[in-house]
């Protein structure tokens, strides 16, 4: 059996027999060295994405190949940190670039939320041998689906998957659903609590016998995410491919804020993408009302407020998001009670704004359009169906809370991951 130490993105499968990782990543990744590149990669990649969206949404075709796009360009290893080989891009960076991403298409947005969530963690709680693998993994392209929600148990939040010894190894069994990216993934992060009670990750390639990853991802919106059941049958898992979950939120750290600002952008890209749809249509298209006496649908005074009040919900969306990179930048830095809680807070505002903005956008594109906007040609509802359906990932109406306590009472959110 090799040694954790013994352990690198490149050993030869035959060395990994015991720990039972799969051969590396065919092909060959492109290592993205800043923010600048991060950000010039998603334009490129995003641009690709967006040319078939209707059709992806409205065949529901899985997007396989367009996964492969971005590990291809190096936009899934973007937050390994420097020391590692990666670019370690900031906050914000990455907030941008998932939001260009689902701007292009909202789901393919919201697929590399839960890698990147599990790369956080791996960050915080991985030890230097864990670190060395799974990010040499990551920067050959290697991609991470989650298997973290149940339905079933009493909150989102809690779990019956275990994750139970077995002499020398560990075993997880256990049933998983809103997977999102498993069905694209090399590895599957499975959330279950071990003997102790205590909730961990464990890194499980996709092919393990006993995993099945099962296409039942129903949504009438993010069709295409994959966010379906995982069944767990007695998994063999290798101790050196657990790290504890339950410590990174037993202490300040930047895992909330950094999880929930990817949430915040998917939000942000719809919004942007169907005021684009919006104002591009009504001046090519919409027609006048009969009693306005105006020859275009463009002059409508009506239209034209409408219109102005979904753009500075847009912008205000944007500004905070960018405004959020900034305080989860220095939790990042400086994690403490105070930095935490006030990125935590920054990161809800937006994730409050992002909501209220998809969501009237995806709907006032369709009103302000008129009724050609409704043929299916267009997929025009995709965006308000996309952000209905990601917006209640986490309740918003307690984002509403968790800010009013902090600003008014001086009581900071819980750290959990969901605020």
């Amino acid at each position: 059996m090799p040694t954790a130490a013994a352990l690198t993105a490149d050993t030869p499968p035959e060395r990994l027999v015991a720990f039972r990782a799969p051969p590396l990543r065919a092909g060959k990744a492109h290592i993205i060295k800043d923010d600048a590149e991060a950000l010039a990669a998603a334009r490129a990649v995003a641009a690709r994405i967006a040319e078939t969206a209707i059709e992806r949404d409205r065949e529901r075709r899985l997007p396989y190949e367009e996964l492969d796009w971005l590990s291809d360009a190096g936009l899934l290893a973007i937050t390994v940190p420097k020391a590692y080989g990666g670019a370690e891009v900031s906050s914000g960076t990455l907030a941008e670039v998932i939001a260009l991403l689902s701007a292009a298409d909202g789901s393919i947005g919201q697929i590399p939320q839960n890698h990147f969530f599990i790369l956080h963690a791996l960050r915080l709680e991985g030890s230097e041998e864990q670190k060395r693998f799974f990010y040499g993994r990551i920067l050959a392209g290697e991609r991470i689906g989650n298997a973290l929600s149940e339905i079933g148990t009493k909150t989102a939040q809690d779990h019956n998957t275990r994750l139970s010894k077995d002499g020398p190894v560990l075993r997880l069994n256990g049933r998983k659903f809103y997977c999102t990216g498993a069905l694209f993934a090399h590895w599957v992060a499975v959330v279950a609590n071990d003997d102790e009670g205590r909730s961990t990750i464990s890194f499980v390639p996709r092919q393990t016998p006993g995993l099945e990853v099962i296409d039942d991802w129903a949504g009438f919106g993010q069709r295409v995410t994959g966010s379906g059941t995982t069944t767990l049958d007695n998994v063999e898992v290798h101790p050196f491919s657990v790290i504890s979950l339950k410590a990174v939120f037993d202490r300040p750290t930047s895992m909330g804020p950094v999880a929930q600002i990817m949430h915040a952008a998917v939000e942000a890209g719809i919004a942007r993408a169907a005021l684009a749809e919006t104002l591009s249509f009504v001046k090519k298209h919409a027609r006048p009302w009969k009693d306005s006496g105006l020859d275009h649908g463009y002059e409508d005074p009506y239209t034209i407020a409408g219109i102005g009040e979904v753009k500075i919900r847009v912008a205000a969306s944007d500004a905070l998001l960018e405004r959020a990179g900034r305080f989860s930048d220095i939790a990042v830095a400086d994690p403490t009670v105070e930095t935490v809680a006030a990125a935590s807070v920054a990161v809800a505002e937006a994730k409050v704004a992002s909501t209220e903005a998809s969501l009237l956008a995806g709907s006032k594109l369709i009103e302000f359009a008129g009724s050609r906007a409704t043929q299916a040609q267009f997929g025009f509802d995709r965006f308000w169906r996309n952000a209905r359906t990601h917006t209640v990932h986490d309740p918003v109406r307690w984002k509403y809370r968790a800010i009013g306590d902090y600003w008014l009472n001086g009581i900071n959110p819980p750290r959990h991951g969901a605020i």
